[in-house]
């Protein structure tokens, strides 16, 4: 039988009723309802599938959040192309004078929208939310919602390219919003503080109320302003006429709030806006804005500043994937991640490279996080040419002319969604036009340029409350087309003190498998201290988590804390370093004798897939002592409602994707029935051991009724990939580079410019030069090309490292050189590497000089 799904009419976080006076009491108002349970959802293309009648009984049973690649555990390949889900809702007729629309906060990343069979509308964009009004396609009684989604590569939309994986579905939440005709519209507030002062400042509230009525109106705008205890503040009311099926925008100003809480990392201190909207003494619509006091100034030669005081903030990079359910993250592990930030003792989050999750804004808001809230136009190495997949690295920006007006509205389309969803959270201290656009096709730098500075101005003028920053833009001379300069990587050397605001947007990059070593990380910036200029405003690790990733090898696994979400030393150092709480002893060898299973809280808060928990297993000896031996463990559930990525049951190995390391396994478990779940640990020859965990809310799981959770074998996804020449693509331009020295205007990056009129030059004091590139990816290195200026001639090695420490030969060309200064490389080593180094044997009566550094391989998994 087709699956029939009858609407609860429930308030959910988010879904409220707001009284004027004991007479309007329980009146409802607006109602926000999630309906992320009990889709049908199916792999491929069915046009047919937009049909109420069409038969869905054989496609599988899903809750979102929901990814096409589930289950996901960092592999560099997915499923690429179509799914379509479905889902029946019931109408009653209390909704027949009302307005209905379908909020989605998230899906990647064409979307089209049908209800009833008929197209509702659609979304381009990946990682905005948006809303359709569905109120003329619904009848009482039975409707269906089906929506028809792919993850395809399109040239004309944002991103093209990045250091991710780009796996598709409905990955965030999505709601029912019932309305009056004359309500507030999708995000239609926004709120600023201007001319605030730690004595007092005033609330400007600009709110965007539609009218779907056939006939016009004059209604009232109310907003209280109440603290976080539900106190009133302040008020402000507002009349104006609205004609029929128009929207107008109420401008109100309050009166000065004395000495207000001001918002700030250790205090994050969140006020409300009520907003109600009234035709005479009827209430037609009530919404609530959390928002904060706080304001901040950014300069180039004292840093940032947050409530007028000076304020260095240090924080890390974050995606939003994460083991098992790629992107299809719930809100409970979005608070969990940004938490787990905090606990080492950051204050900063750079949302890269795309803008996260509502409630991920929320939760640094509560959480107390400075946010870099980022849009999503990026490059990342390649070949910088058209494709048709995500794998061949194209340019950030299209090469063919008809594209990129197409590209260029795709990305302004995803920059005014950003701003209008995440505008009002105090978190959120700038807005960020992109991440390292100049990885781009040959000939479309100059127009990226005037680009960003067109997005510049554009975002001045959605939110002029907040400066505009250039992420990533330590190349192609891009830094100084918008407020802020994000330096990533070399850029923490090449640009100091650059005459504007600037942030070191990245530095690490530390390649680790957990535990891995106790140390920071520092990179380029070489360490803390070094970094903290009185000009610099701030410093983000990359990156917080390990992430999924289109590149080959371990590239994906910089974080700090593991994809599992289990701590590596790294985040311990940075744990001790800022909040002084020493390290746990390190585990060692010893003999397995029983399991820990641990919970992060033992109750999943609701059945609409907006919490979840995080099991822990550990590895002990008899005595409880955690040791480091990994045998293979598993967890199963033994009764009780609940799923983990795989389905009922998990297996974690030392040799497998699903990996145990140093004694210790996690995993994320989700639940979208009521009720007490057991779940057991076990592995063979050890004590086993369980935890019950309690789902709160309907419907309850029975069991022998309730549907049972769809089993998911993890299978490493493939694809076979086209046969690419691999010295078709120069892998050094333009990565970063670094050198035992540099004469003054003769910087490392000039060797791997494509122009080789420029070149590296160490300081003629140093005695053992050297240059270095790191390629950003695991390579397998086929050639090096090394141009020198014509006439000379130096004595140098080539050598090759995974991990930056440990270097071996790979050549060392011999005289005597080419007439042209050009020496070609050839290499039969076929070991992975990430960086290249050239050293130099130093002629006092001949001063090194390189040019140009070529190099050429293919990935690592090729």
């Amino acid at each position: 039988m087709r699956l029939a799904i009858i609407v609860i009419l429930f308030l959910l976080p988010g879904a409220f009723t707001y009284s004027q006076s004991p007479g309007k009491a329980g009146l409802e108002t607006r109602q926000r309802i999630n309906i992320n349970r009990d889709w049908k959802f199916l792999h491929g293309d069915y046009p047919e599938a937009r049909q109420l009648s069409y038969d869905d009984e054989k496609w599988n049973l899903v809750h979102l959040p929901h990814n096409f690649s589930i289950p996901y555990f960092q592999s560099t390949r997915w499923y690429t192309g179509y799914g379509w889900y479905r889902r029946h809702v019931h109408i009653t007729e209390q909704w027949k004078n009302k307005r209905v629309s379908l909020e989605f906060e998230g899906a990647f990343r064409e979307a089209e929208i049908f209800v009833n069979g008929q197209p509702a509308g659609s979304h381009n964009g990946g990682y905005t939310g948006f809303s359709i009004d569905i109120t003329h396609l619904l009848t009482a009684g039975d409707n269906v919602i089906a929506v028809r989604l792919n993850n395809r590569w399109n040239a004309r939309l944002a991103p093209r390219n990045g250091d991710h994986n780009f796996t598709g579905g409905i990955y965030r939440d999505v709601y029912l919003v019932v309305t009056n005709n004359v309500h507030v519209d999708w995000y239609g507030t926004y709120i600023t503080t201007p001319g605030l002062s730690k004595d007092g400042g005033r609330v400007a509230i600009e709110t965007e109320v539609s009218n779907q009525n056939k006939h016009s109106g004059v209604y009232t705008l109310k907003t209280d302003i109440v603290d976080a205890n539900g106190k009133l503040v302040t008020s402000v009311s507002a009349r104006q006429s609205i004609a029929a099926t128009t929207s107008v925008v109420f401008k109100q100003l309050t009166p000065e709030v004395k000495k207000p809480r001001l918002w700030h990392p250790s205090n994050p201190y969140l006020y409300k806006a009520i907003t109600t909207i009234w035709d005479n003494q009827k209430l037609l619509d009530s919404y609530e804005t959390s928002f904060g006091f706080r304001w901040v100034r950014w300069t180039a030669d004292s840093g940032f500043f947050l409530n007028g005081e000076h304020y260095y903030f240090k924080g890390a990079n974050a995606h939003q994937d994460q083991a098992g359910w790629a992107s299809a993250v719930t809100n409970g592990a979005i608070v969990r991640d940004v938490k787990m930030i905090k606990d080492c003792g950051m204050d900063f989050i750079r949302g890269s490279h795309y803008p996260h999750d509502p409630a991920f804004s929320a939760a640094c808001d509560s959480l107390g996080m400075l946010l870099w809230q980022e849009n999503d136009f990026w490059g990342s190495g390649g070949d910088q040419k058209e494709t048709d997949n995500w794998y061949s690295g194209a340019g950030a920006f299209p090469s063919n002319k008809e594209d990129q007006p197409y590209f260029e509205e795709s990305v302004k389309t995803n920059l005014r969604e950003m701003i209008r969803i995440h505008r009002n959270h105090p978190s959120i201290i700038v807005w960020s036009m992109c991440n390292e656009p100049f990885f781009t096709g040959w000939g479309t730098i100059g127009r990226i340029r005037e680009f960003l500075k067109e997005l510049t101005t554009l975002t001045h003028q959605l939110d002029p409350s907040r400066m505009v920053a250039i992420g990533g833009c330590q190349r192609g001379e891009i830094d100084k087309t918008g407020d802020i300069a994000g330096y990533n990587g070399d850029g923490a050397r090449l640009f100091l003190n650059p005459g504007i605001p600037s942030v070191v947007t990245e530095y690490g990059s530390t390649i680790a498998i957990r535990p891995g070593k106790y140390t920071a990380g520092w990179g380029d910036m070489t360490s803390q201290q070094d970094s903290i200029f009185p000009w610099r405003s701030g410093q983000a690790l990359w990156c917080a988590f390990d992430y999924g990733t289109r590149a080959s090898g371990d590239f994906g696994l910089m974080g700090m804390i593991d994809y599992f979400r289990v701590p590596k030393n790294q985040w311990y150092w940075y744990r001790n370093e800022y909040k002084h709480i020493a390290p746990p002893e390190a585990v060692k060898n010893g003999v397995p004798a029983k399991l820990q299973l641990a919970v992060d809280k033992n109750t999943i808060n609701g059945t609409n897939g907006t919490d979840d928990v995080l099991l822990t297993v550990t590895v002990t000896d008899k005595t409880g002592r955690p040791i480091s031996n990994s045998p293979d463990v598993t967890l199963e559930i033994v009764s009780g409602p609940g799923e983990f990525p795989t389905g009922t049951t998990i297996r974690f190995a030392s040799n497998s994707d699903i990996y145990i390391r140093d004694g210790k396994a996690a995993i994320t478990f989700r639940s979208y029935y009521g009720g007490k779940t057991v779940v057991k640990a076990v592995s063979e020859g050890l004590v086993a051991d369980s935890v019950v965990i309690e789902t709160l809310g309907t419907p309850r799981f029975v069991s022998g009724s309730t549907p049972n959770t769809t089993e998911r074998p993890y299978v490493r996804y493939t694809i076979e990939k086209k046969t690419v020449d691999d010295r078709s693509v120069n892998i050094a331009y333009p990565k970063p580079t670094r050198a035992s020295s540099e004469a003054t205007g003769k910087t490392a990056n000039l060797a791997n410019d494509k122009d080789i009129r420029s070149c590296w030059q160490p300081n003629i004091s140093d005695t053992a030069s050297w240059w270095q590139v790191d390629l950003e990816n695991v390579y397998v290195i086929t050639e090096v090309r090394l141009q020198f200026p014509l006439q000379e001639k130096f004595d140098c090695t080539v050598d090759i490292s995974a991990d930056n420490q440990n270097w071996h030969a790979i050549a060392k060309p011999r005289n005597p050189f080419p007439a042209d200064g050009k020496l070609v490389v050839p290499v039969s080593n076929a070991t992975p590497a990430r960086f290249l180094r050239v050293s130099f044997r130093n002629d006092p009566n001949n001063q090194v000089k390189l040019a140009e550094v070529e190099v050429f391989g293919k990935t690592a998994d090729d």
